[in-house]
């Protein structure tokens, strides 16, 4: 692809952010969080919430009257406790928890991993140091940022060890993280649940996110007349991409909110 070309696919792809904003009111927004909403941290525990973040979600899903969630590959609750007080409707694990709307209960869809297989997953991290195991209930997420060279060997141990186990799990790949989970659950399944209930039903969802485990959530929002938004970072390269980055999707978020303010009831009065 030459630069003229690269550049013009970049226009191409910023133009589809903005036709969201061109008529706010008739989509859903579903939204990752590390990498899209928070920079990547060197551990899950170490990312930030910049201040103003969460005033600016709650404007956000004030103007769409609730059709705003968090799909994450945390669980509900780490994501409640990073925005708190601010409760969305959300997905976690890859769609094992669902949260349909704020004040409902979250639902587990699928049983723990059991314990025998997050004990092979914790002796597998002792490949190398700076391997570190995290147990999310429904999945087990193995992180390797912090020794990126053990990634092929650890790969290839969590493989086997999958393979041996009698529940029925597969591998997901993301940014520097490995994680388990059960077949047949994804951020896509989740969207097309919370999609069909109100107040999401008959919006447009657009999902945003920025990795490999987004990719089904933007096949099931393309799916229901949707859009799915992609943010550079380490798996989606820029030319290909509808925003730069975090910032970027911040800056998009908060022109959302006024442009939904400007369109309120209140405002055309």
């Amino acid at each position: 692809m030459t630069l003229r070309e690269r550049k013009e696919t970049a226009m191409s792809a910023r133009g589809r952010a903005g036709a969201v904003l061109a008529n706010p009111r008739q989509w859903a927004l579903f939204v990752d969080i590390d990498g899209t909403l928070l920079a990547v941290a060197p551990t899950p525990d170490a990312v930030t919430v910049p201040a103003g973040l969460v005033t600016l979600l709650r404007r956000v899903v004030d103007g769409l009257g609730g059709a705003a969630a968090v799909m994450t590959g945390r669980r509900i609750a780490d994501a409640d406790r990073l925005f708190a007080p601010l409760r969305l409707a959300a997905s976690g694990v890859h769609g094992t928890e669902v949260r349909s709307e704020p004040g409902a209960p979250i639902a587990a869809l699928a049983p723990p991993i059991p314990p025998n297989v997050v004990q092979a997953m914790n002796d597998i991290a002792h490949l190398a140091s700076g391997i570190l195991v995290e147990q999310k209930g429904a999945g087990v997420a193995v992180h390797y940022r912090n020794a990126p060279l053990a990634r092929r060997a650890l790969e290839t141990e969590l493989a086997a060890a999958i393979s041996r186990c009698a529940y029925d799990l597969v591998l997901r790949q993301g940014r520097k993280v490995l994680e388990a989970v059960p077949r047949g659950f994804s951020k896509g399944t989740a969207l097309t649940a919370i999609a069909a209930r109100p107040p999401f039903a008959g919006r447009r969802p657009v999902m945003i996110g920025d990795d490999v485990g987004d990719e089904p959530a933007f096949e099931a929002a393309e799916r229901l007349g949707g859009l799915g938004l992609r943010v550079a970072g380490e798996h989606f390269p820029p030319s290909d991409s509808d925003f730069g980055g975090v910032g970027e999707v911040r800056q998009w978020l908060a022109a959302l909110a006024d442009r939904l303010e400007l369109s309120s009831p209140r405002a055309t009065a």
